[in-house]
């Protein structure tokens, strides 16, 4: 009587496993790339990266933009207050900041509407000490669905100076 190999007395799964890892040992890494290759689409799930976004999600516009300072490089950290254009003129419903690239961005409802974009300067100077101001309000119209890009410029506040422009007596 024989005594069976060491090969013969593993279970079918045992010898799937060697043959894998003497393949792998044999041609490196490429059993287990074409193994995970034929594999993922089975183990992606249905939000998976290979899936189609949500088909739920709210539809909205955004409203994006740049707060500009007077040496025309962009201010970080100004307070941007957007309001609809049929609202009272102290009453904001959003209010973003900018970034330290002087953007901002605020999701606001689809369908036809006037935005007015303002920006609250207390305590904002220039390095001199000139308090800022903004040069005028921004009003942005959404038709529907899109994304509308503006900008807000500051300037120095130089009270008691005419402004350029002003007429004079």
């Amino acid at each position: 009587m024989t005594t069976p190999s060491l090969s013969e007395k593993r279970l079918p799964e045992q010898r799937f496993l060697a043959l894998v890892f003497a393949s792998f040992s044999a041609l490196g890494f490429l059993p287990i790339v074409l193994l995970l290759t034929l594999l993922l689409p089975t183990f992606s799930s249905q939000r998976g990266l290979l899936a189609a976004p949500d088909s739920k999600a709210k539809p909205y516009a955004l409203i994006a933009g740049t707060v500009w300072g007077p040496d025309d490089r962009p201010v970080y950290g100004v307070p941007v207050k957007i309001r609809r254009a049929t609202d009272k003129p102290k009453k904001s419903r959003w209010e973003v900041y900018s970034d330290h690239m002087g953007e901002f961005a605020q999701r606001v409802p689809t369908g036809e509407a006037d935005y007015i974009l303002s920006a609250d300067l207390k305590g904002f100077k220039t390095v001199d000490g000139r308090p800022l101001r903004l040069v005028k309000e921004v009003t942005v119209h959404i038709y529907q669905d899109e994304r509308e890009d503006t900008g807000l410029h500051l300037t120095v506040n130089e009270d008691g100076v005419k402004q350029s422009g002003a007429a004079g007596p």
